[in-house]
C-alpha cells in the first residue's frame, strides 16, 4: 500500500515542507495515535490506553545507579516510584488540563506514563532517594555491599629461611 503524499499545483509532490527535520520517533508516534482513534472510533472506544515512557538517562557510579527523568509539569504527588529486587518502576499520570477555545494543535504528552528500568546489580531497595526538582525526576539507588567494588590490598610478607637438619 503507498503511503499518502501532499500534491501541490503544478502536480510537484511534497513529503514535507522545506526545511522540516525528520524525526522517526515523531512520526512513530503520530501513526500509533492515528491508529488508537482509528481503533477507538471502530469499537467505540473500549481500546485499553496504552502508557507512554517519558525520556530518561541512566548513569552508574561507584556507589550507585542515578535515573533522571524528564517528567515537565507533573506534580510528585502524581509520581509513584516502585523497587522490587532490580527492577526500578516508575508511574504516574499528567492529566489534560482544561481549556477554553479550540484546541488547534497539540504535541504534549498526556495520560498515563510508565518508566520500567532493571538494574544490572544487587542494589540497597532500602535507602533508594527520589527528588523532583525543575520537571526532571532524580532517582538514586545505592548498590549492596556485595555489589560494590571492592580493591583488595595485597600484603607484603618476607619469606623467612627455613633451617636445614
Amino acid at each position: 500500500m503507498a503511503t499518502p503524499v501532499r500534491r501541490h499545483r503544478g502536480g510537484a509532490v511534497q513529503d514535507r515542507p522545506l526545511g522540516w527535520a525528520r524525526n522517526p520517533l515523531t512520526e512513530f508516534d503520530q501513526l500509533l495515535s492515528e491508529m488508537s482513534g482509528l481503533i477507538e472510533s471502530t469499537v467505540g472506544g473500549a481500546a485499553p490506553a496504552v502508557a507512554w515512557t517519558p525520556l530518561a538517562d541512566v548513569t552508574e557510579a561507584d556507589d550507585a545507579f542515578h535515573i533522571e527523568i524528564e517528567l515537565p509539569g507533573v506534580k510528585s504527588k502524581d509520581i509513584d516510584v516502585e523497587a522490587n529486587g532490580q527492577e526500578l518502576v516508575v508511574t504516574g499520570e499528567i492529566k489534560e488540563k482544561e481549556r477554553k477555545g479550540v484546541l488547534r494543535r497539540s504535541t504534549r504528552r498526556t495520560g498515563a506514563f510508565e518508566y520500567r528500568l532493571w538494574l544490572p546489580g544487587e542494589v540497597d531497595t532500602e535507602k533508594i532517594n527520589a527528588r523532583m526538582s525543575d520537571g526532571v525526576l532524580t532517582i538514586s539507588v545505592p548498590k549492596a555491599e556485595v555489589a560494590k567494588p571492592r580493591h583488595v590490598e595485597i600484603s607484603e610478607t618476607s619469606e623467612s629461611t627455613g633451617s636445614s637438619g
